[in-house]
């Protein structure tokens, strides 16, 4: 299985990529629509597609992860620049011991039992910050087969839009809280860490969130 990742520049003068980057749900769709339709009841799931937001000098890009070759011939005329690239000779070369790079923007997040909701008055779900995120992210990247040796946290905006039609009862608001983590680890199981990068880390998987992306890290032999 070939996993190939894309990289969208939005042209700011395109009002398209304009609305998009504003909205993740409008994000998702728009990337839902470089696929195949008719694909079963999770489309996302089923051609593995993840995607994070990153901010550069230049403005926003888009990387976009999948199981499926997007069809990049979709995108609205003057969108922005787009380019595909397998990320199977990376994947390859994994192997224990190998120090990487890493970023993930993922929703950390706690699910209190009910007891603890109730005698706290707690949300099914809380958003975790600070050092409790970055307690999750060491435990997220353990069962991922890394261990961790630096690491370095930011907020980021929630991922936030409207799900469904509008104007209608069915309508939902999606916001999912976001912590960027970057930093380096030692690869301790390389299988894991294949199968956590092609399926992703944490909620929110459809809007913005649990793209874990690795690079050797400068030094290392491949």
């Amino acid at each position: 299985m070939t996993v190939w990742l894309t990289r969208i520049t939005p042209d700011p003068r395109s009002r398209d990529a304009r609305r998009d980057t504003r909205d993740a749900v409008g994000t998702h769709r728009r990337l839902m629509s470089l696929f195949p339709d008719n694909a079963g009841p999770d489309p996302r799931a089923r051609f593995g597609i993840l995607y994070r937001t990153d901010d550069t000098p230049g403005g926003p890009q888009l990387l976009v992860q999948s199981t499926q070759e997007p069809d990049l011939t979709q995108l609205p005329t003057g969108y922005g620049t787009a380019l595909t690239r397998p990320l199977d000779t990376l994947l390859d070369a994994l192997r224990p011991g190998l120090t990487v790079r890493y970023r993930c923007a993922a929703s950390a997040i706690r699910k209190p039992g009910a007891t603890t909701r109730a005698a706290y008055n707690l949300p099914a779900v809380v958003p975790l910050t600070g050092t409790a995120a970055d307690e999750w992210w060491t435990r997220q990247a353990d069962t991922a087969g890394l261990k961790v040796l630096t690491l370095h946290s930011q907020p980021l905006d929630a991922a936030q839009g409207m799900r469904g039609t509008r104007g209608s009862g069915a309508e939902q608001r999606i916001r999912h809280t976001r912590t960027r983590f970057d930093g380096t680890a030692v690869i301790i199981d390389p299988d894991t860490l294949r199968t956590k990068i092609t399926d992703g880390i944490g909620r929110g998987k459809a809007y913005g969130c649990g793209l874990l992306s690795i690079a050797p890290a400068p030094g290392t032999q491949g």
